[in-house]
């Protein structure tokens, strides 16, 4: 195929996500920009602000979990899933997708597993304001052993993904 490049226009619930935290942010919300391209149009935009953060509140952790899975490049899809990380905590972030994992479409299966290889990014008290002036930060946040041992277990015993 000529244009490998992914359309977005076919990924309805990866743009009203990244539109929603584009929302949350207060930034523009690409309405200028052709349809087929606002989605990724709205993640540059948002990538740095999110980073920027010392915090996110509550109302921002669901659609950057949506937007990490939906997003129909797999390259791009740790721009959600780093800020869900600094700020939520890796536990939280992987439980979510072992959520999607055992109860999402077949879509959004295979949208948890490339987020989940984002959800293993070493995380530095320099990249981002997350973390106490003294560079610590709570570790239950990131304790996740039991979680990544659930997501192998319902892995291994899966068949979805065999189709």
């Amino acid at each position: 195929m000529a244009d490998e490049e992914p359309n977005e226009a076919e990924a309805p619930v990866f743009l009203s996500s990244v539109a929603e935290v584009a929302r949350l942010l207060d930034l523009d919300h690409g309405s200028s920009v052709p349809e087929n391209r606002r989605a990724r149009h709205l993640a540059h935009a948002v990538r740095k602000p999110l980073l920027d953060r010392a915090n996110l509140p509550e109302e921002f952790f669901a659609p950057l979990m949506a937007a990490a899975v939906h997003d129909p490049d797999p390259s791009f899809c740790r721009w959600f899933v780093e800020p869900a990380l600094y700020t939520f905590g890796r536990r939280r972030v992987m439980t979510t997708l072992l959520n999607y994992l055992r109860t999402g479409t077949d879509a959004e299966r295979a949208g948890a597993e490339r987020a989940w290889y984002c959800a293993h990014l070493p995380l530095r008290a320099d990249r981002s304001p997350a973390y106490a002036p003294d560079g610590s930060r709570d570790p239950a946040l990131d304790e996740s052993r039991d979680v990544v041992d659930e997501w192998l277990e319902y892995a291994a015993s899966a068949h979805w993904n065999e189709v």
